[in-house]
């Protein structure tokens, strides 16, 4: 049925993102590039550090999403209620992995539900643009509505589904879709990639479409093309190692994207953040939140609840340490400070 070929998806991208070499050691999010500047005396004190930052009509005390990853087996729903409960506790953003399961099967809904315990979080929904198509507007509220969520995340993965032995091989009408959840959600959808990356061009036509929040999830983490080439056999395997290495590298799409954009649009900084200090630079690149996945998911893996918590307090105390040795008291003033991008990402921004 296609609703077991979907969960079992799910359960073999989880055993790869536990410990397979999803990450290509060639990729780079650029991100070693951007250098906070040092500030000698800051003048303040830890405590003086204010994080806090508005997604999805909430309040986050830290500027950081954990990004939609799993759902739609028993495992993956224990993966989503440990991290939500994770996100809960610290006031992060949490989102699911892609409800395309729950869509083909009502009775999977249980592991993308995390409101009981993690009531006040910013949580959005998640679903495939193409899979938004044969579901409608209606289809997509109600997966939202079901899960609690406050937005839903529209996420955008060409690169994968080519590679994707059970895959969407027809990408056209997708502004279309865009422009139709537009209406229908405002402010509570987020347009999103999923390691490949979004450039200021496209960037440009989603907000003219409408569109406030988007998530550019660059090049550099998890290569989702990789995932499905280590599922896939034959050509597909074969076409799917040439092209892991695809997409636009994180600290390049964050930097262009804004220049693009304006500063008026809630804009994500994804794809291989793995640390606080990661996270300031894309912050200081111009992104209002970070987002990660997989340094949370394999702590989770290896430890439960409790290791997750304490590679996220590492995470955190990374960002706030960022600020303080940059003299900043907020993401904003962060987002003032100076800053020296070198070598290729120079090279990127200048091309896109």
């Amino acid at each position: 049925m296609v609703e077991d070929i979907t969960a079992r998806r799910k359960d073999a991208h989880l055993d790869l993102c536990a410990t397979g070499d999803v990450e290509p050691g060639g990729n780079s999010t650029l991100l070693e590039h951007v250098h906070l500047v040092h500030c000698a005396m800051p003048e303040m004190a830890v405590e003086d550090v204010d994080l806090s930052t508005p997604f999805l009509g909430k309040q986050l005390r830290h500027p950081l999403l954990v990004t939609g990853m799993t759902g739609g087996t028993e495992r993956a729903g224990a993966v989503n209620r440990d991290l939500a409960l994770l996100a809960e506790r610290h006031g992060l953003a949490f989102g699911v992995g892609s409800q395309r399961a729950m869509s083909e099967d009502v009775s999977r809904a249980a592991s993308f539900q995390v409101r009981q315990v993690a009531p006040t979080v910013a949580l959005l929904g998640n679903i495939g643009l193409y899979q938004a198509v044969r579901l409608g507007v209606d289809g997509v509220r109600r997966l939202m509505e079901d899960i609690g969520a406050d937005g839903i995340a529209l996420h955008l993965n060409a690169g994968q589904e080519l590679t994707q032995p059970e895959g969407d091989r027809d990408f056209r009408g997708g502004y279309d879709v865009v422009g139709a959840l537009v209406k229908a959600f405002g402010d509570r959808l987020l347009v999103k990639e999923t390691g490949c990356g979004i450039g200021p061009d496209v960037a440009r036509r989603l907000v003219a479409l409408g569109v406030r929040n988007l998530d550019v999830s660059g090049l550099g983490g998890t290569s989702w093309v990789r995932v499905e080439q280590l599922r896939a056999t034959g050509v597909q395997a074969q076409v799917g190692a040439e092209f892991s290495a695809w997409g636009i590298p994180t600290a390049a799409a964050v930097a262009t994207v804004r220049a693009a954009v304006g500063p008026e649009v809630r804009l994500v900084g994804s794809g291989g953040v793995r640390t606080g200090l990661e996270v300031a630079k894309v912050l200081a690149l111009g992104a209002d939140l970070g987002g990660m996945a997989l340094p949370l998911f394999r702590a989770q893996q290896a430890g439960g609840v409790e290791a997750a918590e304490q590679a996220l307090a590492v995470i955190l105390s990374g960002l706030r340490q960022a600020l303080v040795l940059t003299g900043s008291r907020s993401c904003a003033e962060l987002r003032q400070r100076p800053r020296v991008v070198t070598g290729v990402l120079k090279d990127w921004i200048a091309a896109l």
